[in-house]
């Protein structure tokens, strides 16, 4: 497939807004701190970059993410400029900061969906996880705030082998606080995350654990979506279930999604370290139609072996930051242990 035959525009950015962060997360692929970097967008820099996302047609979903967003200043500006040109701005942030002041002004600027973090159903094992004892409640009291505020929100939790058998737990907490969805995402060893790799499943526990997870799906009435998972798919698929229109196709690198960091660099994902371009130099829409980096993820051609001639590769794709890490990010996922039928 040549890449102009699945040239669309990207349904979702991931803008890393700040390095700035009040916690200090075992897994955090930013390597957040307590204080902002020296070399993030300013104030006139990102509203001429969210002026540029809404050049694209049709519109993507902005996410504002860091780092802690709502240590950002400028923030509620930003997410409020969005919101008037038509985007769909959503807010990422681990809610240990959020007020009913606070809540009701994210309001007003128009945030649509906020998501907050829960790794584990309980105190001890999510303070640990983000590294500061009094996170858990903080974030709960978060989410019962923005349930009183009526702003919608989700809950997001990193995947580990620690707390993989925990996930019906968490889910039912994020029902319980009123979330309308639960998004799992399944480690990947970048940032602080190389260091605590040990905990990323194994090859042996990944296959089980998204059985589980796609099961889990067939029985939470909240939206449930798996991410940094491309073989989930394929096991829809081969348990024979119906497919997730809200994810087609498993990795989106530069397919359906852009990531810009917080100096304006621009990446397929935000676990895949590798450019395709700067803001400050290029518009992002340009650098998303033309890139080198996006342009190669566009065509199957250019993958290993192993991808390409999968018959899953429409849906999967295999995760390319997993890939880097193993050596070559066109290469085959090493926690994939699928072998098609070509293969033997």
């Amino acid at each position: 497939m040549n890449y102009q035959e699945n040239l669309k525009p990207p349904r979702l950015v991931a803008w890393e807004t700040t390095g700035a962060c009040n916690l200090v997360c075992r897994h955090c692929r930013a390597e957040a701190q307590n204080t902002p970097d020296p070399d993030e967008l300013n104030s006139e820099q990102a509203l001429i970059l969210i002026r540029q996302l809404a050049q694209f047609s049709p519109l993507p979903m902005v996410i504002l993410s860091g780092g802690e967003p709502l240590l950002r200043p400028d923030i509620l500006e930003l997410a409020s400029l969005g919101a008037s040109l038509g985007l769909r701005m959503l807010l990422s942030t681990n809610g240990t900061l959020l007020t009913s002041s606070l809540a009701n002004k994210i309001k007003k600027a128009g945030v649509a969906r906020l998501s907050l973090s829960l790794d584990a159903p309980e105190a001890d094992a999510h303070d640990a996880f983000r590294g500061q004892i009094g996170s858990f409640k903080a974030t709960v009291d978060g989410a019962l705030i923005l349930k009183k505020a009526g702003l919608p929100f989700q809950i997001n939790s990193a995947i580990t082998a620690e707390n993989i058998d925990q996930i019906e737990a968490i889910s039912d907490l994020a029902l319980k606080l009123g979330a309308v969805a639960h998004h799992v995402f399944l480690l990947v060893p970048i940032g602080r995350a190389k260091v605590w790799g040990s905990q990323a499943l194994p090859p042996e526990r990944y296959e089980e654990a998204l059985i589980k997870l796609r099961l889990r799906e067939e029985t939470t009435t909240l939206e449930f979506k798996a991410t940094c998972a491309p073989q989930y798919n394929r096991i829809g698929h081969q348990l024979g279930l119906k497919p997730n229109l809200r994810s087609s196709r498993g990795c989106l690198g530069g397919q359906g999604f852009m990531f810009i960091g917080r100096g304006g660099q621009v990446g397929a994902c935000g676990y895949l370290p590798l450019p395709a371009g700067n803001i400050l130099k290029d518009h992002p829409v340009d650098i998303y139609y033309h890139s080198g980096l996006f342009k190669e993820l566009r065509t199957r051609t250019s993958y290993g072996e192993r991808c390409r001639e999968c018959e899953y590769f429409k849906i999967c794709g295999g995760c390319r930051a997993r890939a880097y890490a193993a050596g070559d990010h066109l290469g085959a996922d090493p926690l994939c242990p699928y072998r098609s039928a070509k293969e033997g």
